[in-house]
């Protein structure tokens, strides 16, 4: 009877060790998968195209100065017509022409203090001429050359031309497609080398876009939009955290 007892408990006991011992097994398991899965790398990924200017934009200004507005109205009105038919005659079409109002400021005297006076002294009449067009090469070379017409006799002022792109809301959307698949191609990378691999998605982040000159290093927290350069290069940014399994 006592050895049945016995027997008894001691069965209990090993059931019972046993089971805790794989109730300790499974819950490491799990706790092991659960930790796991709270794993996550952070990589970022980025891609780098080459882009040309489909259009530039050119100002250039007119001014006159004469004692009178009526004199300096007669030259500029004289010579602006002039300047059209140069770029005309450059090969520049008449509707890729904008010729602007016609601003004025009143010169005053100074005095022997370098204060100025309520005395006129003449006037100043400026007029603006902008071209915008996708003929990049030709309104380019036209800015350079604009110049020869000081040596007839025409004050004219030759901003520097700005070359833009005007289909970056398309590419935007290619260039952070391909930076996620350089971030996921890292990440892949980086967990096979640990004999990982990775899982879905836990953060996304995009940088800002640098269009910078072709080949330049420049790069901006606010971003960089270069408008001073034919070719440029399109840089996209993305920073990706994904879970690890």
């Amino acid at each position: 009877m006592n050895g049945e007892k016995n027997n008894y408990w001691f069965n209990a006991g090993v059931a019972l060790a046993l089971g805790l011992i794989i109730s300790s097994l499974i819950f490491g398991w799990f706790f092991a998968k659960s930790r796991k899965g709270d794993e996550m790398i952070t990589v970022t990924g980025s891609a780098r195209k080459r882009i040309k200017s489909d259009l530039v934009v050119w100002n250039a200004a007119v001014t006159y100065q004469a004692p009178t507005l009526a004199d300096a109205y007669r030259a500029l009105a004289e010579n602006v017509p002039r300047v059209k038919q140069y770029l005309i005659g450059k090969g520049i079409p008449e509707n890729e022409i904008t010729i602007s109002s016609i601003t004025t400021t009143t010169l005053r005297r100074t005095d022997q203090n370098g204060q100025e006076s309520a005395e006129i002294s003449g006037y100043s009449l400026r007029q603006q001429l902008e071209v915008r067009s996708t003929d990049i090469d030709k309104i380019a070379q036209v800015a350079r050359e604009a110049t020869e017409l000081i040596n007839q006799g025409i004050l004219i002022e030759s901003n520097a031309p700005q070359y833009l792109y005007t289909k970056l809301g398309d590419l935007k959307i290619e260039m952070l497609g391909e930076a996620a698949k350089d971030a996921k191609n890292r990440a892949e990378r980086i967990a096979s080398s640990t004999g990982n691999s990775i899982g879905t998605v836990r953060s996304a982040r995009m940088g800002v876009m640098q269009i910078t000159a072709a080949d330049s290093t420049e790069v901006s927290d606010a971003g960089i939009s270069d408008t001073s350069s034919i070719d440029k290069d399109i840089t996209a940014v993305v920073n990706i955290g994904f879970a690890v399994e």
